[in-house]
């Protein structure tokens, strides 16, 4: 009997570790795009802090997540927050003049990175919660092996923003679709989704079209206004 109950421990741990590999793509993107501005240095604070925190965030959601998603409009309210993340990640520019700007930088990166997991993690959540079945000891230990997953994730991300800009670009619009697909899966649009379930996928592509064309006249505006 303790050796069942072992094994079912280990195949809960192997199930959580997998489902956070599976589902955390999306907030590796965005821990990258919020620190790819800051220093080496205050980078890996800020993936490091916002990692940690993010898992800290998801065992508390977990308690909750089933009664918040049960909210009306919680999740459009959420996934507007996504899309103007979106916004602000792909159009700012690169600041930063002297240690205090920079700690400040980095500061608000950490709290996009919360914002953006708060709102993405809220249905995830409810995948690990199932697997854990009530053992908070599994989950706990679940969700703290998955934290170096997100830090390789979020470092490996960087690099390649780094190399390659068009990644900057797909990240966000990975970001705007996740928040239009937040937006269309709220409770409140239950019915029309069921009658509709095309709409999810649309709703999704409005999302990351509004963010890449919205953010990059931004990006142009900003680039104007720095050449007067």
């Amino acid at each position: 009997m303790e050796l069942l109950q072992g094994a079912d421990f280990w195949i809960g741990l192997i199930k959580i570790v997998w489902i956070n590999i599976i589902l955390s793509g999306d907030n590796a993107v965005v821990i990258a795009m919020a620190a790819r501005s800051l220093p080496p240095a205050q980078q890996k604070k800020a993936v490091l802090f916002g990692s940690g925190a993010a898992v800290v965030l998801r065992i508390v959601l977990t308690v909750v997540a089933a009664r918040l998603l049960a909210l009306p409009y919680l999740q459009i309210v959420g996934g507007l927050l996504l899309l103007w993340i979106g916004l602000q990640l792909l159009s700012e520019e690169d600041e930063g003049d002297g240690e205090a700007k920079e700690y400040g930088s980095m500061m608000a990166a950490v709290r996009t990175i919360l914002l953006a997991d708060l709102v993405m993690s809220l249905d995830n959540v409810i995948a690990v919660a199932a697997a854990a079945q009530g053992n908070m000891v599994l989950l706990v230990l679940g969700l703290a092996i998955s934290i170096p997953l997100v830090i390789f994730g979020s470092t490996l991300m960087i690099k390649l923003m780094e190399r390659f800009p068009i990644v900057v670009m797909l990240g966000a619009a990975l970001i705007g679709w996740v928040g239009g697909e937040t937006i269309a899966s709220d409770v409140s649009l239950r019915e029309v989704l069921a009658a509709n379930p095309w709409l999810l996928h649309a709703a999704a592509a409005a999302g990351a079209f509004f963010v890449v064309a919205v953010g990059r006249l931004l990006q142009r505006r900003a680039q104007a206004a720095a050449g007067r």
